[in-house]
């Protein structure tokens, strides 16, 4: 008999579990292909924004004893998906290149739903296994970031946006009044430098050239040429082409949440490049119950920057006046960001409440906003 402890741990795990489901979507898009093309993102971004309207918040915080045995279920949701997305991402190329009933645009369809599958699940996934200490989870997070050609991100992320978000050296952190696509293009052209020279730096302290074997840009850069060679041994160039389409989907994914996650928030600036450390007001909290289900909890994201070890069943949530919060989930918020004037009337008031709430004593923003004021020391 298993033990009632188990299953009930169990039962507690399963519902961040249910992306499991996605696979089955996209399995029916690429059979059907029409209207069943829509089964992804409906089953994904609009069931959860129905569901949290439907659920509401969650407010309960998670008890931060609990030991890292206890968390076993939720450990293996994250550890099993780079063989799902493997599977998927070029099971569906096999089937999809020779499926005849599918006309061009209605291939392109099918993997938009695998891009949700690599961006909404895989690409969250990786974020979650590579804050971990643990080689094979950091292992399953590169490789999931290869197949969606973006494995700078983990670098970028570790080295780069959690040391120095809400700086000016932080380049995922979204400007006041910067809209998303501009801020997109951005970030494509910033962060990957940012990364190389976050790396390039931490390989000098250590006396040793960019080029050394020990940079893993040249593991990054090997894993996304397999990925690569095998889309084209698939699929020839229509498999490349629509390989390079789910990664662009699930980047685009990607960036519009870490857009909505730290618009118009900085820290304060101290002087001689140093800037105070980070808090919980230094990102958007949202503790909507569904879609933190859909999302393992990133949207607890005030908690993951202030104790960015932590795994997801515990991250905590805050009240208002401890942490600014979302007025709905990310799938709502990232389809307002797609509308720069509707983003910034619902979200600019709240950033300007945020900087009064604060930071009573700037009285000058500009250069938060401009971007001139210094980097913060590195050391």
């Amino acid at each position: 008999m298993v033990p009632a402890s188990k299953v009930a741990r169990f039962s507690h795990a399963a519902p961040f579990g249910i992306s499991i489901v996605l696979p089955i979507l996209v399995y029916f898009a690429a059979t059907k292909g029409g209207w069943y093309l829509l089964l992804p993102p409906l089953g994904t971004w609009w069931l959860y924004t129905g569901l949290d309207a439907w659920l509401g918040r969650n407010t309960d915080n998670p008890d931060l004893n609990t030991t890292e045995d206890q968390l076993f279920w939720y450990r293996l949701i994250t550890m099993v998906w780079f063989p799902i997305q493997f599977v998927m991402i070029y099971g569906m190329l096999i089937y999809v290149t020779g499926a005849d009933h599918l006309s061009a645009g209605e291939k392109f369809g099918v993997f938009f739903g695998v891009g949700v599958l690599s961006g909404t699940v895989g690409i969250v996934y990786s974020h979650e296994l590579m804050h971990q200490s643990n080689r094979l989870e950091r292992w399953l997070a590169d490789l999931l970031l290869s197949t969606v050609l973006y494995s700078h991100f983990r670098t970028e992320h570790l080295l780069v946006h959690h040391p120095h978000v809400g700086t000016t050296r932080d380049a995922v952190t979204a400007r006041y009044n910067e809209g998303f696509h501009r801020y997109f293009a951005r970030v494509l052209r910033e962060a990957p430098i940012s990364a190389w020279r976050a790396e390039r730096a931490m390989l000098a302290r250590r006396g040793l050239s960019a080029l050394d074997g020990k940079n893993p840009f040249w593991r990054y850069g090997a894993l996304q040429l397999m990925a690569v060679i095998l889309a084209v041994l698939i699929g020839g160039w229509l498999g490349l082409a629509l390989f390079a389409f789910q990664a662009l989907i699930a980047v685009w994914q990607l960036e519009l949440t870490n857009y909505v996650e730290h618009y118009g928030l900085t820290r304060k600036h101290l002087g001689n490049g140093k800037y105070e450390h980070v808090m919980p007001h230094h990102s958007w909290n949202a503790d909507h119950r569904a879609s933190n289900w859909l999302l393992i909890n990133l949207q607890r994201h005030s908690d993951h920057h202030y104790k960015p070890a932590r795994r997801f069943p515990l991250l905590q949530t805050y009240p208002e006046g401890e942490a600014p919060q979302l007025p709905f989930g990310y799938p709502v918020m990232t389809a307002l960001a797609m509308v720069p004037p509707l983003w910034r009337r619902r979200m600019n008031p709240r950033v300007r409440e945020w900087r009064k709430r604060y930071y009573p004593d700037v009285t000058d923003w500009a250069p938060y906003k401009n971007g001139t004021l210094p980097p913060p020391v590195i050391r």
